[in-house]
């Protein structure tokens, strides 16, 4: 080719010399060279690959334009072993071959056909080769395996487009998986999916439970953003399980589905109605609710936070039958030989609705029993006798009570005593005695008198119940005493009467801490002999201190009569290995002081020994005397370090992982993993903050046998407290002479006060100026679970008054009251007990392994495998908690 092209150069030299024209012999020159170069390409391509490749020996010329391309090679991939074709056409073309890399393809691997475009008459010429998987694989070069085809036309050569090639692939890891999520209704929901690297690059759907998600169908769905799963506003039907799917040309590939709930928070109804007042009249209250379910929570949402029902006070007055009065004396016989005698509807007079008296308002009757007589001046003589005789009676009733009422005030001087003259300190106090009708009935079976009234001018005096000794006249103003003396009635408990009674193993089936109050249970009197429960002998049997040994199976160990136990699970102490574990209740004064507000709402418990590690957290269960309400009280549980100091381990509202506390109305159920000394610590937040307290009244007959005394305890409200009351009271051989009630004592820093009423007349006499006693404020707040007391001394007129009967009231300044009525005898042979019930836990102090636990370890651990895993639905330990009204 080179020889051809160098010897065609002499014949153009000589054509251009016959023609001898110098204006074109540079034209020439630049021709010559550009075939030169032409023909020097040609033959280069020709010796491009040392296998002998080569093209056509002669390139036929014809009449026509640069050859362009109808069909260029397109980018392909090879998937798995397949070759793949590049096809390429072009017209007007002599000849089309492929380079492949910048190197020509053999010609032996073209396959070419030529046709004629009818259109043009232009030949159209195709090629194509097949490019296989070993060859892309051989090629090593900083771009990837390429080819294009070069057309060629008797004026020159044109080239298509580089055609890459490529081994396809799709790798089986997602680089990210789509993670499970909880949202709340109509929030956002963003699921993350990053395919599997592969060439081409894998194409991302989404599917919902095994569906393909259509996001053109839905305008909350949006799946254009990096492969990811955005809904705009979660709706319940979108919870499900999501899985990303990517594909290409070679495989699919699936992630790991990811499990979306959408929950809903519940939210609270709108309040009902108030209800009717529940007592028909009088004092009561009223009540409206509401409910969860506005929306109700679903699928683990959180339940509402509040109260669902709330109460207030009613007063309704109550209606007032009339009554009448007693009948006026006979009127004069008249003329007709008839008298009269009437009455009035005033005794009381109908109120409110009451009914009017029933019967005639008069009578008359012959006054001559059949002996009419007529003569008016004897009938007027008649009428002017009875009427003297009559007056003569009445004044001389008179005297005689006036001569009484005297000499039975000659001692004591009148109710109605200004004692600011005496004492500086001292204010009035005046009370009203029961009607005279009421006060003298002393049988017991008789209902009391629960309307008398009662007036306060204010405290009457400072008493400090500490005092032992005597108040005597000497020392009128001195605290009265606590008198060892055995006193027994028909509502009295017994307290030291034998040390022989038996420890009852039965309880009752109301006593607390499950009845309402957790204060004594009454029963009807036909009842009470069956129950009797000696206090002397419960107090002895109850030491404030358990043990037991306790193994891999666990157990609980409770200290009788207290609330106080301890609960050990399963498992929490290794195989093989057994504890002596005890537990104890820390009497006498505190060391935990207070600090700011802070107030002690149970005992100290100790729990121990120390050194003992578990593997699970066991339950402490501690009572309280609070009246539970986070937006008064702020609860701590506090813990006794080995220099004697406490520490804060826990508040209610902010609880830590290695303390939980349940916390209901009676006790507090604390989660611990060390053993330690415990105590309940409760803050003030506001004036409405309550402490449960029980008051009690026990009696005694002193060594004087005219007189009695009466002693009133106000203790927190906690068994552990109350038997501290009962251990000192057996010492002092005291009677319970009433139920205990419950005093609501708000912490608005009035104090206390406690007066004794209605003391019956002629029969019985308390000393001036200690009908009433109060206490400061801080000493009942602070009390730390001591018992506080205040004492009084009543005094018989004669040995033969054997019945007492008075109410004594215990009322805080602008706050709660309570009256306790009491009725008793004090003889010895006529008195009778009120029954006394010791706490749930006194039958079994110490239980080991299953029977311990109310659920078989077998059943336990089916729940626990129900109820661990999260579910879709939301069957899991948060619902059954919100099914059961707890609200964490």
């Amino acid at each position: 080719m080179l020889a051809f092209g160098i010897s065609g150069l002499p014949a153009m030299g000589a054509s251009s010399s016959s023609a001898r024209r110098c204006g074109l012999s540079r034209t020439w020159a630049l021709l010559l060279l550009l075939l030169l170069l032409l023909l020097l390409g040609v033959e280069g391509a020709l010796r491009g690959k040392d296998n002998g490749e080569a093209l056509p020996e002669s390139i036929p010329s014809a009449p026509g334009t640069l050859p362009h391309f109808i069909q260029e090679p397109d980018d392909a991939y090879i998937i798995k072993s397949n070759p793949i074709v590049l096809r390429c056409r072009a017209a007007p073309a002599m000849q089309i071959f492929f380079k492949c890399n910048g190197e020509w393809v053999h010609q032996n691997e073209h396959f070419s056909e030529e046709t004629t475009d009818e259109s043009t008459g232009l030949k159209v010429r195709e090629a194509y080769i097949n490019v296989t998987r070993q060859q892309v694989e051989d090629f090593h070069g900083p771009e990837d395996y390429w080819c294009q085809c070069v057309a060629w036309s008797h004026l020159g050569t044109s080239k298509s487009r580089k055609a890459s090639v490529r081994i396809a692939y799709l790798r089986k890891n997602f680089e990210q998986d789509p993670q499970g999520k909880e949202v709340p209704l109509e929030g956002m929901i963003v699921l993350h999916c990053r395919p599997p690297e592969g060439v081409p690059a894998a194409e991302v759907e989404w599917l919902k439970n095994e569906e393909i998600i259509v996001a053109a169908e839905d305008e909350n769905i949006d799946t254009r953003a990096d492969h990811n799963l955005i809904i705009r506003q979660a709706r319940l039907s979108d919870s499900g399980n999501y899985t990303c799917m990517a594909n290409n040309i070679v495989a699919k590939r699936r992630s790991l589905s990811a499990t979306v709930v959408v929950y809903v928070n519940g939210g609270w109804s709108s309040w009902t109605e108030w209800s009717n007042c529940n007592v028909r009249c009088g004092r009561g209250w009223q009540k409206r609710s509401r409910t969860c379910t506005n929306p109700a929570p679903l699928n683990g949402g959180a339940f509402c936070e509040g109260m669902s029902v709330q109460k207030i006070t009613c007063t309704s007055l109550c209606p007032v039958d009339g009554a009448w009065e007693a009948w006026s004396e006979w009127s004069v016989c008249s003329p007709e030989c008839e008298h009269l005698r009437v009455r009035e509807c005033t005794a009381p007079p109908p109120r409110n609705g009451g009914k009017f008296c029933e019967g005639p308002n008069q009578e008359s009757e012959n006054c001559t029993e059949g002996l009419c007589i007529h003569d008016i001046e004897n009938a007027t003589d008649i009428a002017l006798y009875s009427g003297l005789g009559a007056a003569v009676i009445t004044v001389a009733v008179i005297v005689i009570g006036v001569t009484l009422y005297r000499r039975s005030q000659s001692e004591y001087g009148v109710d109605v005593i200004d004692s600011s003259a005496l004492t500086g300190g001292f204010q009035t106090f005046n009370f009203k005695t029961a009607r005279q009708g009421n006060s003298l009935l002393l049988n017991s079976s008789m209902q009391p008198d629960l309307t008398v009234s009662r007036t306060y001018s204010g405290p009457i005096c400072l008493q400090d119940p500490i005092d032992k000794e005597l108040m005597t006249e000497s020392s009128l103003f001195n605290p009265l005493s606590d008198i060892k003396v055995k006193v027994q009635s028909s509502f009295m408990v017994s307290l030291g009467v034998t040390d022989r009674s038996e420890y009852q193993r039965k309880t009752h089936s109301g006593t607390f801490p499950h009845d309402s109050n957790r204060t004594f249970n009454s029963i009807h009197t036909k009842n009470k002999a069956a129950y009797i429960q000696n206090l002397s002998t419960l107090c002895k049997q109850n030491e404030m201190r358990t043990t037991g040994v306790f193994g891999h199976l666990g157990g609980r160990l409770g200290i009788p009569n207290t609330g106080v136990s301890l609960l050990i699970p399963h498992g929490a102490i290794p195989e093989e290995i057994s504890w002596e574990i005890y537990l104890s209740i820390n009497q006498g004064e505190s060391s935990l002081q207070p600090e700011g507000s802070e107030v002690l709402l149970g005992p100290e418990v100790t729990c121990g020994p120390p050194e003992v590690t578990v593997s699970t957290p066991f339950a402490l269960t501690i009572p309280h005397c609070a009246e539970v309400n986070s937006e008064h009280w702020n609860i701590h549980v506090k813990k006794k370090k080995h220099q004697g100091k406490w520490e804060e381990v826990m508040s209610v509202e902010e609880e830590t992982t290695s303390c939980y506390c349940l916390w209901d109305p009676y006790a507090c159920h604390i989660l611990l993993d060390s053993f330690g000394t415990y105590a309940i610590m409760g803050e003030s937040l506001s004036d409405c903050s309550v402490k449960e307290l029980k008051v009690a009244v026990f009696g005694s007959m002193s060594c004087n046998s005219l007189d009695y005394s009466l002693r009133v305890y106000c203790v927190d409200n906690t068994p552990c407290a109350f038997q501290e009351v009962i251990s000192e009271e057996r010492q002092q051989g005291g009677q319970l002479l009433e139920e205990p009630k419950l005093l609501h004592f708000k912490g608005n820093t009035f104090s206390l006060q406690i007066s004794v009423l209605d003391i019956p007349p002629f029969l019985w006499r308390i000393k001036p100026f200690t009908a009433c006693q109060e206490v400061p404020f801080s000493r009942v707040w602070r009390n730390n679970q001591q018992p506080l007391h205040c004492a009084f001394s009543l005094e018989r007129y004669t040995p033969a008054t054997t019945q007492l009967s008075c109410k004594i009231c215990v009322r805080q300044v602008k706050g709660h009251e309570q009256i306790l009525q009491i009725q008793t005898s004090i003889l010895e042979t006529e008195r009778e007990t009120i029954p006394f019930f010791a706490h749930e836990d006194s039958n079994f102090p110490v239980q080991m392994g299953p029977q311990a636990f109310k659920i078989p370890y077998s059943i336990r651990q089916r729940i626990c495998a129900t109820f661990d895993m999260p579910n879709a639905k939301g069957k899991d330990w948060q619902m059954l908690a919100q099914k059961n009204s707890f609200n964490r």
